[in-house]
C-alpha cells in the first residue's frame, strides 16, 4: 500500500509540473508581460492555430502575472476546459492600451505556429471594455471578439461593426450595469444596421457570477466560427 500511495504522490508531481510548464511567461519583449499556453505539439505542427487573447479585469491588474491565472481562460483551462489553440493573457497595471495588445499579438504570430486569420480577444469587466477597443481599433486584425460585463467607446462603433462580437451581461451586476453592453449594442447597429453584434442577457447574472462563461465551450466554439480573409 505505501508503494502504490508513493507512485501516485510520484505521478502527482511529474503531472503538476509537466501542465506548469505548458504555461509559459513572457516578460520584457512585449510592452505588456504575458502568460502563453501554447497548443498541443501534434496539432500545432499539422496547422497554424488560433489565437485567444484573454484580457483580465481591474481586480488582476498589477505586477504579478500569476494573478492573471485566477479567472477567465487559463483559470478554465486549469479546471478542465478545452480550448483549442494559443492562449494568450497579458497584464496591464490599469486599463488597456489597443496598441500593446497587438504588439503581443504580432509577437506571437512572429514566435509561433500562429494564424493570422483567426485571431480573438476576449475579455471580462475591464477587459471587457479593452477588448471593444482592441476590435475597434485593429477590425481588420480580429476575427471575432467576446466582451463579458464590460462596454465599449463609440467612437469605435463604425470599426466594431466590422468585427462579429458577442456581448454578455447579467442583469444584476453592480459594478458594471448591464445598460453599458446595451448602449456599445445601441451604437454599433446604428453606424450599421446588419452589423453582426447581439447581446446575451443574463437574468439574474452578477459581476461575478458571469466568469462561468469562460467554463463552457459555447463562446470558444462562436469564435471560431469567424475568420478573417487576408491577402497574401
Amino acid at each position: 500500500m505505501h508503494k502504490i500511495y508513493l507512485c501516485l504522490c510520484i505521478f502527482f508531481l511529474f503531472f503538476t509540473k509537466l501542465n506548469a510548464q505548458e504555461i509559459q511567461a513572457i516578460k520584457g519583449e512585449t510592452a505588456y508581460p504575458f502568460l502563453l499556453k501554447d497548443a498541443d505539439r501534434d496539432t500545432a505542427e499539422s496547422e497554424k492555430q488560433p489565437v485567444f487573447v484573454f484580457l483580465h479585469g481591474r481586480s488582476l491588474s498589477g505586477t504579478n502575472l500569476d494573478r492573471v491565472k485566477r479567472y477567465g481562460v487559463l483559470y478554465a483551462i486549469n479546471k478542465g476546459q478545452d480550448v483549442p489553440g494559443i492562449i494568450v493573457a497579458p497584464q496591464s497595471r490599469g486599463g488597456w492600451d489597443p496598441d500593446k495588445v497587438i504588439e503581443i499579438v504580432d509577437y506571437v504570430i512572429a514566435h509561433y505556429h500562429a494564424d493570422p486569420d483567426r485571431i480573438y480577444v476576449c475579455g471580462m469587466s475591464m477587459g471587457g471594455y479593452g477588448t471593444m477597443d482592441v476590435a475597434g481599433k485593429y477590425p481588420d486584425r480580429i476575427a471575432a471578439a467576446v466582451a463579458i460585463c464590460g462596454g465599449g467607446s463609440s467612437q469605435y462603433a463604425s470599426n466594431l461593426s466590422q468585427v462579429p462580437i458577442w456581448l454578455h451581461h447579467g442583469t444584476a451586476d453592480r459594478a458594471v450595469p448591464i445598460s453599458e453592453s446595451r448602449k456599445i449594442m445601441k451604437a454599433i447597429k446604428k453606424a450599421d444596421p446588419d452589423a453582426d453584434v447581439s447581446l446575451n442577457v443574463i437574468k439574474g447574472g452578477t459581476h461575478g457570477s458571469v466568469e462561468r462563461l469562460f467554463h463552457d465551450d459555447a463562446i470558444y466554439d462562436w469564435m471560431l466560427k469567424f475568420k478573417k480573409k487576408h491577402k497574401s
